[in-house]
């Protein structure tokens, strides 16, 4: 029979929160979190902080939550100082406006999420040898105190599973709900058999937009993690650099990021790049695990019509299905998945303001909310390409 958990008293606790992830035991961090999410290993979090693209000039300084029972670390909460809002892919701009024409400060804040990365994944790492109720209880005491504390705003939880969400709405922390748009593997054996579940005239569309980038001459390559050698890492940061200069911005993310995690995290990532006339013209890099493929960023030197349909979805597509993949949550927003066979899902994030007006405002603000976006997901799943909706 499994062990029972340990119960606990609040008293028994120690909490520490440490402004580098360079002071928390790699091990520690990984025996709690795992390895299977890419995105909530520590090498992920660690590449993120050595490269400064998660600093308090980035506006996402370090805040981690480490809780201790006697010696041993039973929750980590990656946590993070926020000074504005960018890279959290859950908006809440018009609520700092309203903070802000109130003669209020909401900045700094407290976010826990995945910088720049809106996947929905398990966001409180605890220990299996210590019951769970309790000890969420005290964290969520634990970050409300030191909110009040140090007059910080609000706390948020960003794209947890919706089982977390719940257990955190139960203990005060607002539940707002959005959507993204996910592959799903329904055990299809190549490309053909995915295109055959829809109907004639969606096909006839997918067909047209893949043929359209074949006939431009562009071929593709895919590099697992373990083979991407320095000049395949130098090709693709210059896209992704390149595609968010052309717009006038600079990318989350930088040279230091992607070469770190390419040293240290190789197995669950890979690249794939189109090439034309024996030359790379444009990559996207996804991450994977057992069940899930990931993707996330992208970039070109030559707009091509559908080329990024086709680098980003269709490949991935392509690839899931070679390798038995489940799942493919190729990233935030994008309604135009919608007709390429990504179907909408629910995402959760949480909430607590200090300010009890403020929390009864944003209260009802997402439950208005809620019933929109509920309406909207049962009208787009009207608008999948299926022959029956799946």
């Amino acid at each position: 029979m499994p062990e029972t958990p340990e119960p606990f008293s609040y008293s028994a606790l120690k909490h520490d929160f440490v402004s580098s992830i360079t002071k928390i035991d790699r091990e520690d961090w990984n025996r709690l979190a795992g390895k299977e999410n890419p995105f909530t290993r520590y090498e992920f979090f660690e590449a993120l902080e050595v490269s400064k693209c998660t600093s308090k000039e980035s506006g996402w300084q370090p805040h981690h939550l480490v809780i201790r029972i006697e010696e041993e670390t039973v929750g980590i909460l990656p946590l993070f100082l926020k000074t504005n809002s960018y890279g959290e892919y859950v908006f809440d701009w018009s609520w700092a406006r309203v903070y802000e024409q109130a003669g209020l400060n909401y900045y700094p804040k407290l976010i826990s999420a995945i910088p720049f990365t809106p996947s929905a994944g398990e966001r409180v790492f605890l220990s299996k040898n210590v019951a769970r109720a309790p000890l969420l209880k005290s964290i969520v005491a634990i970050l409300n105190d030191e909110a009040r504390e140090n007059k910080f705003s609000s706390w948020h939880l960003l794209f947890p599973e919706a089982e977390l969400s719940r257990e955190l709405s139960e203990r005060g922390a607002i539940q707002r709900v959005g959507t993204q748009y996910h592959w799903f593997n329904r055990g299809y054996k190549d490309f053909d058999s995915f295109l055959l579940t829809m109907s004639s005239r969606k096909r006839k569309s997918i067909r047209k937009e893949r043929n359209a980038v074949s006939a431009s001459g562009i071929r593709f390559r895919i590099i697992e993690g373990p083979s991407i050698t320095h000049e395949d890492w130098g090709k693709f940061i210059l896209f992704y650099l390149t595609t968010y200069a052309v717009r006038g911005q600079a990318g989350y993310l930088n040279k230091d990021f992607f070469k770190r995690i390419g040293e240290s995290m190789p197995d669950q990532l890979f690249l794939i790049f189109a090439v034309r006339n024996g030359e790379d013209i444009a990559g996207a890099l996804f991450f994977k695990n057992k069940t899930h493929l990931f993707g996330r960023y992208w970039g070109c030197l030559e707009e091509e019509a559908f080329l990024h349909f086709e680098t980003c979805y269709y490949q991935g597509i392509d690839y899931a299905i070679a390798n038995e993949v489940k799942v493919f949550d190729a990233g935030a927003q994008g309604e135009h998945k919608i007709k390429r066979g990504f179907e909408p899902i629910m995402t959760y994030s949480n909430h607590w303001l200090a300010n009890p007006q403020f929390a009864a405002a944003v209260t009802n603000f997402v439950n208005e909310e809620k019933p929109h976006i509920e309406e909207y997901m049962s009208e787009a799943s009207l608008m999948l390409p299926f022959k029956t909706n799946v």
